[in-house]
C-alpha cells in the first residue's frame, strides 16, 4: 500500500488567538492529513516562551525574533533579550532561526526607519550565531535584500526562507543567490495571483517550500470577501490545509504529489537544516537533511 506523502508547513502561527489555545488540537489534525510538522515563528518578545512551549508540545520547531508590524511597539532591549534568547536556545533541538523578522513597507503609518534598526540588528544576531532567517516580506525586496548584503549574507550558507514571497523574478533570483527558499501558500491558489503563480513556475526545484501562514493567507476555499455577511466566520486558516494547497503547486509546476512532498520537504531542511533536528526530537528521526 502506498504510503501518505509527507509535508512540512514552514510557517503557522500557532500560537495566535484564532486557535483558541488549541494549538496540539490543530497540530494533531495537520499530522493526520500527513503534516509531520513545521516551524512556529515568534513575532515579538512577549511570545518568546509560547512558541518554544508550544514546539515542544506538538512537536514542531520554532523560530525567534520580532516582527516588523511589532517593531514600533517593541524596546530597544528587546533586541538584548531576543539575543539572550537566541543564544539560551541553541542548544534545543527544536530550534530552527531567526524569525520572523523583516520589512513590512505595505502598511501604512509604520515606522520605516525603526524597522531598518531592528531588522538591522536581528540580521547580526543570525550572522554571529550562524544561523538562517524567515523573512516577512512585503513591498520591501530591496531593502530587504540591501540589508542582508550589508549584514555579510552571501551564497554558500543557509540563508533562511524569503516568507509568502511576491516581488519580480529579478528579486527572486537575488533571493535565490543569496540561498534563500522562497515561500508559497494559500495565495498561489487564487487563479487571479498571476505574479506569485508564475514566480511558482519559474523558480528552479530547489527553491518552493510550503507554508500556511495560518491562520492567515487563506486558500481559496477558505477565503471571504469582506463584503460576506459576518453570521457565519470560515474557520482560520491551518496546518491542515497545506497538502490540499500541495496540490495547487503540484499543478501549476507539473509535478507529481509524491514529487511535490519529496522536493518541498528536501528544500525547507536545506533552507532551514536545524529543522531537521527539530522532527528528530519529536520522534520522527528518519527524517533527514538533504546534503549539500
Amino acid at each position: 500500500m502506498q504510503s501518505q506523502p509527507i509535508w512540512l508547513d514552514t510557517h503557522a502561527h500557532l500560537d495566535a488567538a484564532e486557535f483558541g489555545g488549541r494549538a496540539l488540537d490543530v497540530a494533531l489534525r495537520a499530522r493526520r492529513a500527513g503534516v509531520l510538522g513545521g516551524v512556529i515563528p515568534a513575532v515579538e518578545r512577549g511570545n518568546f516562551s509560547a512558541v518554544q512551549t508550544l514546539a515542544q508540545l506538538c512537536g514542531w520547531g520554532y523560530a525567534l525574533g520580532i516582527h516588523p508590524l511589532y517593531v514600533d511597539q517593541a524596546r530597544e532591549s528587546d533586541l538584548e533579550a531576543l539575543r539572550r534568547a537566541v543564544e539560551q536556545a541553541l542548544a534545543d533541538p527544536r530550534f530552527v532561526g531567526i524569525g520572523e523578522i523583516g520589512l513590512d513597507f505595505f502598511v501604512p503609518g509604520l515606522d520605516r526607519d525603526r524597522q531598518q534598526r531592528f531588522y538591522a540588528a536581528q540580521l547580526r544576531i543570525a550572522r554571529d550565531c550562524g544561523l538562517p532567517v524567515i523573512l516577512h516580506v512585503r513591498k520591501s525586496q530591496d531593502a530587504l535584500l540591501a540589508g542582508l548584503r550589508r549584514a555579510g549574507f552571501a551564497a554558500g550558507r543557509p540563508a533562511g526562507i524569503a516568507h509568502a514571497f511576491n516581488g519580480s523574478m529579478q528579486q527572486a533570483q537575488s533571493f535565490i543567490d543569496l540561498g534563500f527558499a522562497l515561500g508559497f501558500g494559500g495565495a498561489m491558489t487564487f487563479e487571479r495571483a498571476l505574479n506569485i503563480r508564475r514566480l511558482l513556475v519559474d523558480v528552479p526545484d530547489t527553491v518552493p517550500v510550503l507554508e500556511t501562514d495560518a491562520p492567515d493567507i487563506p486558500p481559496v476555499w477558505l477565503y471571504r470577501p469582506r463584503s460576506a455577511p459576518l453570521e457565519a466566520p470560515p474557520a482560520p486558516n491551518a496546518p491542515e490545509q497545506l497538502p490540499r494547497i500541495a496540490h495547487a503547486m503540484a499543478a501549476l509546476r507539473g509535478w507529481s504529489i509524491e514529487q511535490t512532498a519529496a522536493q518541498t520537504t528536501s528544500n525547507a531542511l536545506r533552507a532551514l537544516p536545524r529543522l531537521a533536528g527539530a522532527l528528530g526530537a519529536a520522534g520522527f528521526p528518519s527524517v533527514a537533511a538533504p546534503g549539500p
